[in-house]
């Protein structure tokens, strides 16, 4: 890990040219005058989840202008929790801060939620209070419901845990193995690691360009088998503390478990 990178901006990106440039440009809007100000240190790693319309070529435009942008590239398209995976594996701050790239969510609200980071907050999880979305209604129902069932399943107490914009100490995430669909379960996964998270309610908007890629009906079922997954994984987790002792009679940690 680069230790000067103090902030890493995670997006996932599949079909979004008509956004990846709105985004880039709301991040230096915010970011670079933290950066001229309080010596900020910040990069955004853009995963381009295999587009097959111009993303990438965007991209590329966009990082001869901004050299803090990251591009990553997978290939084949492989899904969010794969292109999160993979923002992860390659972002090199002490804090990691997660937005869709559909411009949605606000990437400036980063800054606010990092702010709540400290000893008793690990990860600070965004909840999309009053959601923009076309067909407003079905979405709030299906994600009303999918939020109490998962709620009373896994017992996280977090109002909206698919909201893509998170904040994370390095920490939470280091060593965290996903699977396809893991990203819905960000907070229960993290509190079963032993970590303190949070939740605040976060700005709105409607999509700025392009189409939804994800249908709240048709990824209820895979949803809601995943779930059982977290569920199982949350009895089978193992928590311990190792201790080395020491010939002079010292104790040593090594670490917590998992």
């Amino acid at each position: 890990m680069a230790q000067d990178v103090q902030l890493s901006i995670v997006a996932p990106a599949y079909n979004e040219e008509g956004n990846v440039g709105p985004l880039i440009e709301r991040i230096d809007e915010v970011f670079s005058p933290l950066a001229a100000a309080e010596g900020l240190t910040f990069e955004a790693v853009i995963v381009d989840d295999c587009s097959t319309d111009r993303t990438r070529e965007r991209l590329l435009e966009l990082r001869e202008k901004f050299p803090w942008v990251r591009i990553v590239t997978l290939t084949p398209n492989s899904g969010q929790s794969a292109a999160m995976f993979a923002g992860f594996s390659n972002a090199r701050g002490r804090v990691i801060g997660t937005v869709d790239a559909d411009m949605q969510n606000d990437p400036g609200e980063v800054a606010r939620l990092m702010k709540m980071l400290g000893p008793d907050v690990d990860m600070v999880n965004g909840w999309r209070k009053d959601r923009q979305d076309k067909n407003k209604g079905l979405r709030r129902f299906a994600s009303r419901f999918a939020n109490g069932l998962r709620n009373w399943y896994l017992k996280d107490n977090i109002q909206d845990s698919a909201c893509g914009l998170k904040v994370y100490k390095r920490e939470c995430i280091v060593g965290l193995t996903l699977y396809r669909g893991m990203h819905r379960f960000f907070p229960a996964l993290v509190k079963m690691r032993g970590f303190k998270v949070i939740e605040v309610p976060v700005t709105h908007f409607a999509r700025h360009s392009g189409e939804s890629k994800y249908m709240a009906v048709g990824r209820a079922k895979v949803a809601f088998w995943d779930m059982l997954a977290v569920g199982w994984m949350q009895k089978r987790v193992i928590r311990f503390e190792e201790r080395e002792l020491m010939q002079n009679g010292d104790v040593t940690t090594k670490k917590d478990a998992p």
